[in-house]
């Protein structure tokens, strides 16, 4: 063999050898990344060697399970955003009427005292917490959120509120 064709095998070796070592270097980095090949390699008796197949299979698993939390860490990000914006819009049209009430021109009239206006309120605030205790669950913050905004909607119109029969007669 002349000595040009002897150093181009060489060098192919060389070439293949750092291929080899590359190749070895990214099972082992993939073996460390992969939580599932990190435990098998945990629990492995002695200097048992995982296969690189397993190791592949490991990987692909892995990835598809990161692309399932991912979209269902989306799926919550979108469902939370529309959570904010039906809030904001709540906000918003609770601050209109606290503005429109503000701006509204006071009535001079007869001055209804202290202890009227709490007991009117009261007794409002004693069949709103009753009708509060029979329809909202409270059992866990998700169950309480999810009974609160119906029972507000259902129980808290400004027409169904009134007080009762007891405080009319105080007028």
């Amino acid at each position: 063999i002349s000595s040009s064709r002897m150093l181009g095998v060489i060098s192919q070796i060389r070439i293949d050898l750092a291929s080899c070592f590359i190749f070895q270097k990214g099972y082992d980095d993939l073996q460390v990344i992969v939580p599932t090949c990190l435990q098998q390699q945990e629990t492995a008796v002695g200097t048992q060697k995982m296969s690189k197949a397993t190791i592949l299979q490991k990987t692909i698993d892995y990835i598809q399970f990161l692309h399932k939390e991912k979209k269902r860490q989306e799926e919550e990000l979108s469902i939370l955003r529309k959570d904010v914006m039906a809030l904001q819009i709540m906000k918003d049209n609770y601050e209109q009427i606290v503005r429109a009430h503000q701006n509204a021109p006071q009535e001079d009239q007869d001055q209804v005292s202290d202890e009227l206006q709490f007991s009117i309120f009261q007794s409002m605030m004693d069949v709103l917490f009753q009708s509060f205790v029979t329809s909202v669950s409270v059992s866990s913050f998700q169950e309480l959120s999810a009974c609160v905004f119906s029972w507000l909607e259902e129980h808290c119109k400004p027409q169904d509120i009134s007080p009762n029969e007891n405080t009319n007669s105080i007028y």
